[in-house]
């Protein structure tokens, strides 16, 4: 609706692109919230976290909803959106806004809101006002494609198209364990009196994040603690195969993990599939004619159950390093054996997926999820996305440990998405354990390291918006200094600084 008065360069977003994902989530959020308080009185939706295809909330009413319920919901929701009614922007003071939802019962967005610029962008649709951390499309015609799946207890599933599902709505897969460990880690940050991000800035304000900091360490390492005594348990476990979306902190929770089975007698050994890759020749590409790193034929997969049935015999191995800049595979001197106390490790992309190890006998194997499902919300209305968690993690270890640009990481995060929905996601509900790996605490430690990676990105670059959005994100989160993160904290593995760097 904007008069354009000089030469620009328009970029259309539709549901085929990460920018219009996010619009299109934004949208639905705020379509389901309306279309609650038009059918059941008093009544608010919560959104708690990301799930694969969709994402968590819960109703809050004072009774218990049933499918009736929900389908009155869903009714509503397709009025809304045949309607095509608009979502009305408009630019508000930060004082008039955050005056606005102390008004209405909702202190913790007046909090977010002070840390803002002193202008607010909130939008309007049907009679009500909210504000979100992208912009919302122009009216409610285009979100015509979601589902509800209802959990029971007030749960509920949204499940909308993306880029990654090519415009579709994925199929859903249940996956209780993930929403079991999301749940137990937001009972235990409400224990500690944060459960939104402006508790996390007043301890930050109050000089008590060093305590908190500690708290979330030592809360990560007694997962692995208990998955360790689980392990244990089962003489029969020879592999423990760890598997994990990008940037999800497989080296280090490997690493401690290790550290407690041999503080309690037994003589883990490590191996990465990484070290597996066929060379780079032989690597199949996708559909755009790139090498498809992510896919299950990149790895050989005869070598690596060559190695691992050896191992079962009680026989050695020198398992092989694959050269990332050669593209090739090398001898090490990694000398490996299986002993009576032995307990092989290993990580990797696909080490959920058993045709990874198709020779190796299901009781041998402990299968475990690692992703970080961060807790802390934003508002009730806006939660940290696991993908964004990951993605700023991963910006900063490829600028410090590779010198790869902005641009470079989020060429190829589109790729890095699309394998991870292919080869890991349909295989989580497999897993016998389930770690956390997020750190509640930590975006504001990663604020520091890639404020200055996104102020740098170019308004020539094609990822100048996402950059931006990234920026606009951050901005209610304080700056929290690493001096207080251990040397041996999962986040060393993203920011440095840790024992082996």
């Amino acid at each position: 609706n904007d008069k354009v008065t000089t030469n620009e360069t328009i970029e259309f977003f539709d549901i085929n692109s990460l920018e219009g994902t996010k619009m299109y989530k934004a949208g639905i959020k705020f379509i389901l919230e309306v279309a609650l308080k038009n059918t059941l009185k008093n009544s608010e939706v919560i959104f708690l976290h990301s799930v694969p295809g969709g994402m968590l909330s819960e109703i809050k009413t004072s009774k218990i909803i049933d499918e009736n319920d929900i389908s009155l919901i869903k009714q509503e929701m397709a009025r809304l959106i045949d309607a095509d009614l608009p979502f009305i922007k408009y630019n508000v003071l930060k004082s008039d806004a955050s005056k606005y939802y102390y008004e209405t019962n909702t202190p913790e967005k007046a909090l977010n809101i002070s840390t803002c610029d002193n202008i607010i962008t909130i939008y309007k649709l049907d009679k009500y006002l909210n504000y979100f951390y992208v912009n919302l499309p122009m009216s409610t015609k285009c979100l015509n494609k979601f589902t509800l799946k209802y959990l029971g207890n007030n749960r509920l599933i949204i499940l909308y198209p993306s880029y990654l599902s090519k415009g579709k709505i994925p199929e859903y897969v249940h996956h209780q364990e993930i929403i079991n460990t999301f749940y137990e880690a937001q009972e235990w940050l409400k224990k500690l009196n944060t459960p939104y991000l402006a508790d996390l800035n007043k301890l930050v304000n109050d000089s008590k994040i060093k305590g908190f900091i500690e708290s979330c360490e030592l809360h990560y390492n007694d997962q692995i603690r208990k998955v360790s005594e689980e392990i244990v348990k089962n003489s029969q476990i020879k592999f423990v195969m760890i598997a994990g979306p990008s940037s999800s902190g497989k080296t280090t929770t490997t690493r401690i993990l290790s550290s407690y089975l041999r503080s309690i007698g037994y003589k883990p050994i490590c191996i990465s599939t990484d070290d597996y890759f066929v060379d780079r020749v032989n690597n199949p590409k996708d559909e755009y004619g790139e090498y498809d790193y992510e896919c299950l034929q990149a790895l050989d997969i005869e070598a690596l159950n060559h190695d691992l049935l050896a191992l079962l015999k009680g026989e050695e191995i020198i398992t092989p390093t694959f050269n990332f800049i050669t593209g090739k595979k090398e001898l090490s001197n990694n000398h490996l054996k299986l002993e009576d106390n032995s307990i092989l490790l290993m990580e990797g992309l696909h080490s959920l997926n058993d045709e990874l190890t198709p020779y190796i006998p299901q009781e041998y194997k402990y299968k475990i999820y690692l992703s970080p499902f961060i807790p802390l919300n934003i508002d009730r209305h806006n939660y940290i996305s696991t993908i964004d968690l990951r993605l700023i993690r991963r910006i900063i270890r490829d600028k410090r440990t590779r010198g790869k640009s902005f641009d470079v990481t989020l060429k190829g995060w589109r790729s890095v998405r699309s394998g991870e929905e292919k080869y890991i996601f349909p295989y989580t509900h497999q897993a016998n354990w389930v770690i956390n790996t997020a750190l509640p605490y930590e975006i504001g430690v990663l604020k520091v390291y890639i404020e200055p990676i996104l102020y740098s990105v170019s308004n020539s670059s094609p990822y100048y918006e996402e950059a931006r959005r990234l920026i606009k994100f951050l901005a209610s989160f304080y700056p929290i200094s690493s001096e207080y993160v251990s040397q041996n904290s999962m986040l060393r593995e993203f920011i440095g600084g840790e024992y082996n760097d």
